[in-house]
């Protein structure tokens, strides 16, 4: 799919939460990068992706995902998991997809958007969100939660 551009600073953060207690002020970057493919694996695979042979290397801001996918849709969903972590700027999807869909356009949250504003924006009608909130599921869990710098899949219609 190629290489994707994503807020550097927006995102999930692996430090604070409850699968990490690890103190950030002492860890090396080596392990930082360790961390955060661990647990860019772990969401995909919760995510239930159909992904073989899955690889997800962190260099620092940079991840690359490599494996085989089924679908275009779940290709965009892993880089989507990938991209929208804290401190990651870009994806670098190398994935191998199957079968080609129509490829959905991705869209950087502004302050004060909405998925509302958003299918307005894209499809013409605000009733049409709930279509933007499937595409993005599992990484979103509720319409109403949505934030600056996130990343999301707009699928064709």
């Amino acid at each position: 799919m190629g290489l994707f551009d994503f807020v550097k600073n927006a995102g999930d953060k692996i430090f604070g939460s409850d699968d990490n207690n690890e103190d950030v002020t002492t860890v090396s970057p080596e392990r930082i990068n360790e961390l955060r493919q661990e647990r860019i694996t772990k969401m995909i695979k919760e995510a239930g992706l159909e992904i073989d042979e899955l690889s997800v290397v962190a260099d620092d801001a940079l991840v690359t995902l490599k494996g085989n996918v089924k679908v275009q849709s779940d290709s965009e969903k892993a880089t989507l998991i990938a991209g929208n972590q804290f401190g990651i700027s870009k994806v670098d999807n190398q994935l191998k997809i199957g079968t080609n869909e129509a490829e959905a356009t991705f869209y950087t949250v502004k302050s004060g958007d909405t998925l509302s504003a958003i299918a307005k924006d894209h499809y013409g009608s605000a009733n049409k969100y709930m279509a933007i909130f499937k595409a993005n599921e599992p990484m979103l869990t509720d319409p109403n939660k949505i934030y600056p710098g996130q990343v999301l899949r707009i699928p064709a219609q």
